[in-house]
């Protein structure tokens, strides 16, 4: 029988190996404790300011606040572009019980579609119940007043007012001004490219066109911020801090809109374009283009049916005329006869015998003369008077196209005048080099005697015939024209006795080029001369319609060939389809001894007549008004068409 072994436990060895474990324990729960109270230490003392910054900006939230974009008044103070505010009715879905249903009410109230019903119904699927949602833009007054005195039937619901763009005379001053619009992707990319974006963050529209485009950044002002505390779920809890945005400047111009309403009064039922200039400083003073649009369509989002029926019009109204070029027909004769002094190809005295036909030698083709008969002896005065083309034909002849081309560019033709309108067009001022370029041929002396006459590939803009006769009648001072005359700065002091409005008006310097120097300083005076004989000399082209003017004027008529004719064939308007028909040019500036403005006209495809029966009287009418006892439009309104022409008819102005 085998005998059971009994094991004696070591006491001692166990008790040394649970002290050996129970010291390592302590150890690494000391190390543990070391390390996480290092990691206290790091976060709350040595990264305190790092992670105070990442806990505010999850707390903290800074809102973008858009500034007021700056007003545009003519230079009498009438308000031409406003900040009006807009009307919208909108929802916070989680302070309505019944979603669906305060909708349905709230459109049976406003009279609001069903499509657009559908959209809201829909939206609330993408966006958080506690923000706002949109259910119907731009609320008529009626619909304001209607939802006001039955708001407390629909908690929840309320009308915000943001401000919008408006253009009190609409189509009047579109091509000038242009319009703003909705920010897009290719603005928002323009904007990035020009470090611009931030600056933009909570702005909606941008300017599109003219000066609304041109002066953008001095229009827009400068941002401001709100900082809010928001919660969890990004709901604001309460402001901060408020730092008000910096208004856009406002622009005061050198237009003058009764002078913008008498060209849009005489280019009723015409297609044509008026330029006048201030030839002291070079400011603008009507530039008005027919037909035109208004820019408020663009302002909301325009309709297709809208933009559909602007683009498909045969009468192009989306074009600004005042910049786009036109053959300048003889208004161009001044120039041509200054050219031919300069070069000493005539002189004052130079005499022609016109029998009403011009043909180079060795050439079978006949150019004839407007006048069938032709003038007779005629010399430079009575060339500019009567407009005699075989005159121009010889002289243009004798100059050539590169002395030709040489003077014109000097005056600006086939160069960007410089104004601040970004939709300006050179237009061309043809020579040797210009048609090799463009159709890679030689230029032909035929071509010559076209230029000479204002016609054959010479195209120039009402614009840039208006800037022509002002540095003519000012004798080569050259100043370049510009639509704005002043910028006002706004702002706020604190005096301790309350707050104090204070404006800072910057006027615009004027812009000058160096000036045209001749030879002999007295041609300036012969040209100028011919051309007051033209308005003021009995039988003169222009006589008639400036007959009776209480100011003095000077001028020079045109009239545009559109289509060749063949030889031997004479024109009739009346047997010729619209399009084919002449244009009416004419420009004119008064006083004579020292100008104050310069109008330049044309008209498209007129249907009897030339420059002198149709563009004339439409200058005529400019400078009555400019001359005239003149009333200044209200300042607090913003009177509707028939207002305005009503106020217009009041005056003394001349329409023949």
């Amino acid at each position: 029988m085998a005998t059971k072994r009994v094991t004696i436990r070591n006491h001692t060895a166990e008790a040394n190996l649970f002290a050996r474990r129970t010291f390592i324990a302590m150890l690494g729960l000391i190390v543990l404790l070391l390390i996480l109270f290092y990691n206290i230490y790091q976060l709350e003392i040595v990264s305190y300011e790092k992670y105070k910054t990442r806990s505010n900006s999850n707390r903290i939230k800074l809102l973008p606040v858009a500034p007021n974009r700056g007003l545009i008044y003519d230079r009498n103070g009438v308000l031409l572009a406003d900040n009006k505010p807009v009307y919208s009715l909108e929802v916070i879905p989680e302070q309505v019980p019944n979603f669906a249903e305060t909708i349905t009410q709230v459109s049976q109230l406003l009279d609001i579609s069903d499509e657009r019903q559908k959209k809201v119904l829909q939206s609330l699927k993408s966006k958080r119940r506690f923000k706002p949602i949109e259910i119907q833009s731009r609320l008529s007054e009626q619909q304001v007043a209607l939802f006001s005195v039955n708001q407390h039937k629909f908690p929840g619901v309320f009308i915000d007012a943001r401000l919008k763009r408006y253009y009190p005379f609409g189509d009047l001053t579109t091509h000038s001004l242009g319009y703003v619009a909705r920010i897009n992707r290719r603005d928002e990319i323009k904007l990035e490219e020009q470090g611009k974006a931030e600056n933009y963050a909570a702005t909606r529209n941008i300017g599109k066109l003219g000066l609304e485009k041109y002066y953008q950044d001095i229009l827009h002002g400068t941002i401001g911020n709100q900082e809010v505390e928001i919660n969890s779920q990004g709901r604001v809890i309460r402001t901060l801090n408020f730092t008000p945005p910096v208004p856009g400047k406002d622009l005061t111009l050198s237009l003058d809109i009764e002078l913008q309403m008498i060209a849009k009064r005489a280019l009723s039922g015409k297609r044509g374009a008026v330029v006048a200039i201030d030839p002291r400083d070079g400011g603008i003073l009507a530039m008005y283009s027919n037909p035109s649009y208004n820019g408020n369509l663009f302002v909301h989002g325009i309709s297709y049916k809208d933009y559909n029926k602007l683009t498909g019009s045969k009468n192009l109204p989306l074009i600004n005329r005042t910049v786009q070029g036109y053959p300048p027909a003889s208004t161009i004769k001044p120039l041509l006869a200054l050219t031919g002094l300069e070069e000493g190809i005539i002189t004052e005295h130079t005499t022609i015998n016109d029998r009403g036909v011009y043909q180079l030698p060795g050439i079978e083709t006949k150019r004839r003369d407007w006048k069938k008969w032709g003038h007779g002896k005629v010399n430079l005065t009575k060339s500019l008077e009567q407009s005699c083309n075989i005159y121009y034909f010889d002289l243009s002849y004798k100059l050539g196209i590169t002395k030709i081309a040489r003077m014109m560019e000097k005056f600006g033709f086939g160069e960007y005048t410089g104004v601040d309108l970004h939709e300006e067009n050179h237009a061309i001022m043809p020579s040797v080099e210009w048609k090799r370029a463009r159709y890679g041929k030689a230029w032909y002396t035929g071509e010559t005697l076209s230029v000479g006459i204002g016609q054959s590939y010479w195209t120039v803009t009402p614009l840039q015939l208006a800037q022509s006769i002002s540095i003519l009648a000012n004798k080569g001072q050259i100043k370049v024209p510009h639509l704005l005359k002043a910028t006002s700065e706004v702002s706020f002091s604190n005096d301790g006795n309350g707050l104090h409005r204070e404006v800072k008006t910057t006027e615009q310097p004027i812009d000058l080029k160096p000036p045209i120097e001749l030879n002999n300083p007295r041609h300036w005076d012969i040209v100028l001369d011919g051309m007051h004989n033209t308005v003021q000399k009995k039988g003169a082209t222009a006589y008639i319609p400036f007959k009776g003017a209480r100011y003095d004027a000077a001028g020079k008529t045109g009239s545009a060939q559109v289509a060749n004719i063949a030889q031997g064939e004479e024109y009739n308007a009346e047997t010729t389809i619209e399009s084919k028909r002449d244009n009416a040019m004419f420009v004119a500036f008064a006083p004579f001894e020292s100008p104050e403005i310069v109008v330049a006209v044309a008209i498209e495809n007129v249907a009897k007549g030339g420059g002198s029966t149709n563009a004339a009287p439409v200058a005529r009418q400019i400078m009555d008004q400019y001359f005239g006892d003149r009333e200044i439009i209200s300042k607090t309104k913003h009177p509707l068409h028939e207002e305005i022409y009503q106020h217009v008819d009041k005056k003394k102005t001349r329409n023949r």
